[in-house]
Order: C-alpha cells, then sequence, then structure tokens
C-alpha cells in the first residue's frame, strides 16, 4: 500500500466514511495530502472487532497516521453502542452535582476513564467531548448533553470529566465556543443568532473555558452561531472570536476544529470551498466535512496545499496502554470505575 502521499505533515481537512469497511476509492481520498483525519458515526461500527479493523485500516494508509475521532458524549450522542458501556447523558452528572460536589467530579473522572479507554482500545484517537454549553433551558440540540445551567459547576465537572479522558491517555475538545446552549434554533438546521452582549457572554459562557485552558483542555470546536455584538459571521468563521478571543484574549494555544461545514448554520459562508477556505482563515486549524461525499472533490481539489501545526495535532493523538477490550474490563481500575458509571447512569434526572 502506498504511504508516500502525506509524509510531510497531515492536511487540514478531516472527512467521514461511508460503512463499515474501508473503501479503495476511500482508501485513496484519505491519501489525498489535505487530509487529516477521519471521523467516525455509527453506521461505521458494527462491532468493537470490526471497529479495531477499520482502524488499523486508516492508520496503514499513511505516515504520520491520520487522527481518529468520534462523537461519543455519552447520552443520545455515542455512535458505538453495542459492545461499549453505555455513558450517561452529562446532565446525571449535573444532578449528582447538585447532591454531592465531590462525588460527582469522583463519577465524571470515572466515567471519562471508561469512555476513553475503551474507545483507545479500539484504534480511536479521541472523542469530541465535553460539551460546555450552559443549559439555558433553551436549546433543544444541547439539552442534557450540557452538564449544568450554572457555569461554575461546568467547568468542575468538565475539569474532572478531563482529568479522566487524560488518565485513559485521550485529549479533550471542548465545544460549542462560545456557547449554543442560550439559542433555540439547531446549527445543523438553521443559522442561530444569539443577540446578547459580549458582557453576558463573557461573564456565563466563557467561565469553562477560562477555567480549562492550561489546565487540560486540547481542542475547542466553535459554534455555528452568529453573536452580533461581536461579529458578523458565526464564531467558527470569525477571526475575532477565534484569534482575537480564543487565542489572544484567553490564550488558548490547543487545536481548533471546524464545526461540520455540510451544517445549515455554516451556510452563510457560501460553497463548501468557500466555508472550509473561511473557516481556517479565520483560525480554525482543521475544517470538518461530514455526510456530504459528493463534495469532498470540489473541496479537496478547491483547497490549496496547506498542513496542520504537528505539535498541536500531536497532542490529540491517543496514547493506547490496553489494545483490546477484554483486558481493559479486566483491569481493577475500569472495573472500579465502570461499576460508578452504572451508578450516575441510574440518576434521575
Amino acid at each position: 500500500m502506498n504511504k508516500s502521499r502525506g509524509i510531510h505533515g497531515l492536511g487540514p481537512v478531516m472527512l467521514d466514511l461511508a460503512g463499515t469497511e474501508l473503501s479503495v476509492a476511500e482508501a485513496e481520498t484519505l491519501r489525498h495530502p489535505l487530509v487529516g483525519g477521519v471521523i467516525l458515526f455509527s453506521r461505521n461500527y458494527h462491532s468493537p472487532q470490526q471497529l479495531c479493523e477499520l482502524t488499523a485500516a486508516i492508520r496503514a494508509l499513511r505516515q504520520p497516521e491520520l487522527l481518529i475521532a468520534v462523537d461519543h458524549e455519552g447520552g443520545r450522542v455515542q455512535r458505538f453502542q453495542q459492545g461499549f458501556s453505555r455513558i450517561p447523558p452529562m446532565r446525571n452528572l449535573g444532578v449528582a452535582w447538585d447532591r454531592d460536589r465531590i462525588a460527582a467530579c469522583k463519577a465524571a473522572t470515572d466515567i471519562a476513564y471508561v469512555l476513553a479507554s475503551e474507545l483507545l482500545a479500539c484504534g480511536v484517537d479521541f472523542s469530541f467531548t465535553p460539551v460546555l454549553d450552559v443549559d439555558f433551558g433553551a436549546s433543544g440540540v444541547i439539552g442534557d448533553r450540557a452538564f449544568h445551567a450554572d457555569p461554575a459547576a461546568i467547568a468542575q465537572l468538565s475539569s474532572a470529566l478531563i482529568a479522566g479522558l487524560n488518565e485513559a491517555g485521550m485529549a479533550s475538545v471542548g465545544k460549542h465556543f462560545p456557547g449554543h446552549g442560550h439559542v433555540r434554533a439547531d446549527s445543523h438546521l438553521a443559522v442561530p443568532v444569539d443577540e446578547r452582549r459580549y458582557a453576558e457572554i463573557e461573564a456565563i459562557d466563557l467561565v469553562p473555558y477560562k477555567a480549562l485552558i492550561n489546565h487540560g483542555l486540547a481542542a475547542v470546536m466553535p459554534a455555528h452561531v452568529i453573536y452580533p455584538d461581536v461579529d458578523t459571521h458565526p464564531a467558527g468563521f470569525s477571526s475575532k472570536w477565534l484569534k482575537q478571543i480564543l487565542r489572544g484574549q484567553l490564550g488558548f494555544d490547543g487545536m481548533i476544529f471546524s464545526d461540520d461545514l455540510s451544517m445549515e448554520g455554516a451556510s452563510v459562508a457560501g460553497g463548501v470551498v468557500e466555508r472550509a477556505k473561511a473557516a481556517l482563515a479565520a483560525g480554525c486549524d482543521m475544517a470538518l466535512l461530514c455526510n456530504a461525499p459528493d463534495a469532498v472533490p470540489e473541496l479537496l481539489a478547491g483547497l490549496t496545499a496547506g498542513t496542520l501545526n504537528q505539535g498541536r495535532a500531536e497532542a490529540m493523538r491517543g496514547k493506547r496502554s490496553i489494545r483490546d477490550l477484554q483486558t481493559l474490563r479486566q483491569s481493577t481500575r475500569f472495573e472500579q470505575a465502570s461499576g460508578e458509571l452504572i451508578r450516575i447512569a441510574a440518576t434521575a434526572v
């Protein structure tokens, strides 16, 4: 198999796959020098063994190996279910926090350890988690994905969760910067607008980011939401949000992933090539294009050459200590963490 393409680094595009096996055409696409990662979905999963074979096939394509990611937060956003531990929605941890803060933080660490160690054992580098959005009770697409309505609680619970991810060997991705919880519109289907003043967003939504930057947060995913008090562009296409505020004012130096460019919230930037160019120009390190296979050739043909910041990319690579689920589940640490997961999963919300 030809591994020669992309040997000088990974590209700034993350793509998805059609099914449970890597096709010849997909393998060739993933060798393109502009590609740097793969995001997996439920359609790419049948069993843990199949997932291990798929991730191994992706890794064999080139050097450095492509990053492999998944949305695997828990609750209604968990792509791999049969054969994996069921991760409860993060709101369960918020309910637990209201009862016992210390116990809730311990549970967050244990749940994250289970989440991360199972994915790592199957060859997945990282999950796009945690959700740092504040639960204002407004957003249906966020809902119980959010930890809490109190940003201080979100900061502490997500810090504990990141500690569990890191313990297992996995980096974290905070989303959706600066916050998707206040808007009712779903950015998958519309272009949400958050009319609040920046001072209010800073005092509430940015609290978790301020707490986590320089304390374990490896990456950030901005929202396809417009905050007109700051910029006319959605945050994911806004250099004001990404370069001036996130990197400048908040001092974040990790990876920035765009949200899916096929979402309706990204449509204000134009066609697929214009969307990717706008995201990268605004400060994103990697542009995601999902569920739009017909647009992939246009994207790769239309983008100019580019590479990822290799230090940031390597920080996202999973560090696997246990490489199969059977061995993992026999470990004392996993058994203890699983017990805590089961307890929190039973928490009444």
